[in-house]
């Protein structure tokens, strides 16, 4: 595991402290959760670009129906 070493105001980093202290974790490990979600973030984004272009480009229809409709007793298992 790599070493990290940033500047940060006295100030900031004593609330942050505290603020850990109190979550019941330290700096390092919120830090470490930030940058992880921060690096990943990208790889989110890419992914629900790519599940838009599937649906949209998707054979499959809703049959004009909207989500909010729920399903049809079709889609139940019931006859229609």
């Amino acid at each position: 595991m790599a070493n990290l070493t940033l500047a940060v105001d006295d100030d900031l980093l004593h609330r942050a402290r505290v603020r850990a202290a109190t979550d019941g974790t330290s700096v390092n490990a919120v830090v470490r959760e930030l940058l992880t979600a921060y690096s990943a973030s990208d790889r989110v984004d890419g992914a629900r670009r790519r599940l838009v272009a599937l649906s949209v480009s998707s054979a499959a229809g809703s049959g004009g129906r909207s989500l909010a409709d729920g399903p049809s007793r079709r889609d139940a298992g019931g006859a229609s």
